[in-house]
């Protein structure tokens, strides 16, 4: 019989944290809010103190745990069935309520103590979780962490799993590791972001499935600021050049090297690549690689292209760092007024989120001089 070195509650609170991609600051948060000003205040270290087993919550921070994850008490403490809760806790994939139903999450419970049992659902049950962490509004680095458990509980089943799971689970690999390093570059752990990157397309090239291996490829090229330009020339080209890619591949790789261009001070071949996208792209110059305009000292067109990127829906890592872009763009044009106010903006959300890449893109803001310091320095 599987045991663990804490309590069935303390582990299915552990879990629930998890499933939601809270780190236990953010669970911290939420009760705070839940506690108002008459409710008993929270203990400190107390998250960390009730997931260890060390102490089980009182009625009045069990009634506000039941707030924060919107369950019943009998959910928070008693909950789906103690294989579930286990098999969660010892693999540290996160338990996300709602998913899957409850026959299901036993099934593969009992695939993780079997690897050959994995079939066609294991496989849907690991499509779902990444489906709902592809776009989250959780900071990266939480992201990150939830993710680094599921690759492994995939690369457990495919390893022993029947002939007929084992290229499914390997592509869910990749996108795994995909995602991980692009929450890796938000999070501003560039070493991190490349590791994962390469573990991806190793796993991708395993598939034997080209469109796996160009997607990871094309993914990156997408590391801009988080690999050296060449590396990122290197992965452009190496999309394209696969057999059989779609057009699209073709015309969006170029946009990443010629950002990687760009950066690297390379203004021809900047020039080229984005002559090469127009002409197989048919695009205008708003379609353009606003970061290549920036760069290349047209920050009007920029800010005319930003102006349509995504807004508050987003999550709000990449708002972040698309207000940041829009900051930068406006204090190249020494439009100061809504450089400052955009970076202030910029500044607010990327701490709250956790947007490592926003601030590395703040610190290339340089905002014009005020109306008056110039007429200091003229006198």
């Amino acid at each position: 019989m599987i045991t663990i070195d804490v309590p069935l509650w303390a582990a299915r609170l552990r879990a629930l944290r998890r499933g939601r991609l809270w780190s236990r600051r953010d669970l911290e948060e939420r009760l705070t809010e839940a506690a108002g000003e008459t409710e008993p205040g929270l203990p400190a270290d107390a998250v960390r103190a009730w997931e260890a087993g060390e102490r089980r919550p009182d009625p009045g921070h069990a009634e506000l745990l039941c707030r924060a994850f919107g369950v019943d008490e009998a959910d928070l403490f008693v909950g789906p069935g103690p294989g579930t809760t286990l098999w969660h806790h010892l693999t540290g994939i996160p338990l996300m309520p709602g998913l899957v139903s409850e026959e299901e999450e036993e099934r593969v419970g009992r695939a993780i103590e079997r690897p050959w049992r994995a079939d066609a659902g294991t496989v849907g049950y690991f499509e779902r979780m990444l489906g709902a962490c592809a776009a989250p509004h959780a900071r990266p680095a939480d992201l990150a962490a939830a993710l680094r458990p599921v690759f492994a509980g995939i690369e457990a089943f495919r390893r022993d799993a029947r002939p007929s799971a084992r290229g499914p689970l390997l592509a869910l690999a990749t996108r795994d590791a995909e995602l991980i390093s692009g929450m890796e570059h938000e999070a501003g752990d560039a070493p991190g972001a490349r590791a994962w990157s390469d573990r991806a397309i190793r796993e991708a090239r395993e598939t034997g499935d080209t469109l796996i291996e160009v997607s990871a490829l094309v993914q990156r090229a997408e590391l801009v600021d988080a690999a050296e330009p060449r590396e990122i020339v290197e992965a452009a080209v190496a999309a394209r050049e696969r057999p059989g890619v779609p057009a699209e591949v073709g015309t969006l790789s170029r946009r990443h090297e010629a950002r990687a261009h760009a950066l690297a001070g390379e203004v021809e071949l900047c020039h080229r690549c984005l002559e090469e996208y127009i002409e197989e792209s048919g695009e205008t110059r708003a379609e353009l690689c606003a970061g290549c305009l920036v760069d290349l000292g047209r920050p009007g067109g920029a800010i005319e292209m930003l102006e349509g990127e995504p807004g508050p829906a987003a999550p709000a890592y990449l708002a972040a760092y698309v207000l940041a872009r829009k900051a930068h763009a406006y204090a190249e044009a020494h439009e100061r007024d809504p450089a400052a106010d955009l970076a202030r903006q910029a500044l607010a959300l990327a701490r709250r989120a956790g947007a490592a890449r926003a601030l590395r893109e703040l610190g290339r803001v340089h905002l014009p001089p005020t109306a008056e310091a110039r007429r200091h320095a003229l006198v």
